[in-house]
């Protein structure tokens, strides 16, 4: 990713925390569980330095439905309904078209 794309995702990731504005029990979860799945991603490259594009789009696919089964457990319906509706927009601003 450009610096630009980062800069872009992380402003959107700011506005996109306060629009769902969580508790701060909340957001400590989500930390925890978005630092583990990120750092599942980089096992996955590491281990498979070579893994193809996609094979990785698999993976991450399956590290997104974890995640999404972990936020369900605390976010609010509303909370819910705003993830994945920010979670299909960074799909498709990302090009990763993926089928749920």
């Amino acid at each position: 990713m450009t610096p630009e794309k980062i800069d872009t995702v992380t402003t959107e990731l700011r506005k996109f925390a306060q629009e769902l504005n969580l508790s701060d029990t909340q957001k400590d979860q989500l930390k925890t569980y978005l630092t583990d799945k990120h750092a599942r991603l980089q096992d996955i490259l590491k281990q498979n330095p070579n893994i193809s594009r996609t094979d990785l789009v698999q993976k991450i696919a399956s590290i997104r439905a974890s995640l999404r089964e972990q936020v369900v457990k605390f976010l609010t319906p509303e909370q819910l309904a705003k993830w994945d509706a920010e979670v299909a927009k960074a799909k498709e601003f990302l090009g990763q078209n993926l089928a749920a």
